[in-house]
């Protein structure tokens, strides 16, 4: 037991929850952008302030103490309440934000996100707007750990009880094949067999879904690459090195690469993934279908009907949603 009594703060809750969760001072410094020292130092206070040992810090990894294990479901019940708290005094009046951190799908990077930032910028003119760029599932790690308030992210069917989700648009999975290789008369299929397939990476979320796909359809490609980028595997496909699996967006942030490149609808069962606008429940009130709203007006003004127009083929499956 700790005798001497320390002050509980706010602060030493949340580095005790995420020093819990990273199950080490290091990570949890890293996470929270503080140094090691200090994470330790707020958790041996807010020991001191609950007589109790919350941390066993002497093992790797650190593990909870029994009190720890007790403590850490109201800690985080705790930083929930204080997040609703703030999201209901911001929206009271949503020009007094001053921080608003905001990670976005990188398919959006090119056509939607400069322009929902500056549509965002004029909305909230005193607050400092935050951005993250990343995967889906990166995304949403980073959103349940707080360190994000709201993500526009590809929802494969991850929801969780804690996160409220504003559908945007559904996009159908697509060939990107070698401009003029592949003859639209013969068996698709069977002519793409013959080129070297890439692979998009199985460590995102984009990936897992295609190859459960194809294994639901019994079909077996073998691939030469495995790769993470639109840039990189557009480009391979269009110096007729090979074709991959891609969706409408994933097209769309390599245009650069559009003339060496033929989009066919996927030569078996359709795919389809949502993205959507997701947030921690109860938070930012109407914000995030808001957000949702500006996003689905953006998307209609400069991509949807522009790829219909130019693939027709794309009307069934690429559509905005309702919220």
């Amino acid at each position: 037991m700790v005798e001497s009594p320390g002050r509980i703060t706010l602060w030493g809750i949340e580095i005790f929850v995420a020093a819990a969760e990273e199950s080490s001072i290091s990570a949890a410094a890293k996470r929270l952008s503080a140094s090691p020292s200090a994470i330790s130092q707020q958790i041996s206070n807010l020991e001191a302030g609950m007589g109790a040992i919350l941390l066993d810090r002497s093992r790797r990894p650190h593990q909870l103490t029994k009190a720890g294990s007790i403590f850490l479901r109201r800690a985080r019940s705790i930083i929930s309440e204080a997040s609703h708290a703030k999201a209901e005094l911001a929206v009271q009046d949503l020009t007094k934000l001053t921080k608003f951190r905001l990670g976005m799908i990188e398919d959006f990077d090119g056509n939607i996100t400069p322009k929902l930032l500056t549509e965002l910028a004029k909305e909230f003119s005193g607050c400092q707007i935050q951005l993250e760029t990343a995967y889906s599932l990166k995304l949403q790690d980073s959103l349940e750990k707080r360190q994000l308030d709201m993500i526009v992210a590809a929802d494969l069917g991850q929801a969780q009880d804690w996160m409220d989700v504003y559908p945007v648009v559904k996009e159908p999975f697509v060939v990107a094949a070698p401009k003029g290789l592949i003859k639209q008369n013969g068996s698709v299929l069977e002519q793409l067999l013959n080129i070297p397939f890439i692979r998009y990476s199985s460590a995102q979320a984009m990936g897992q879904s295609i190859d459960a796909h194809l294994l639901r359809q019994r079909i077996n490609i073998s691939h030469k690459f495995e790769l993470d980028s639109y840039h990189a595997s557009l480009a391979l496909v269009a110096n007729k090195a090979a074709w991959t699996i891609t969706t409408p967006l994933g097209f769309l942030h390599a245009q650069r690469f559009h003339a060496g490149v033929d989009l066919l609808p996927l030569p078996m069962k359709s795919l389809t993934r949502t993205i959507s606008v997701l947030s921690r429940s109860g938070g930012f009130d109407q914000m995030p279908r808001h957000i949702a709203s500006l996003i689905k007006l953006l998307l209609d003004r400069t991509i949807v009907a522009d790829m219909i127009k130019e693939f027709p083929w794309l009307k069934k499956d690429f559509c905005i949603l309702e919220t």
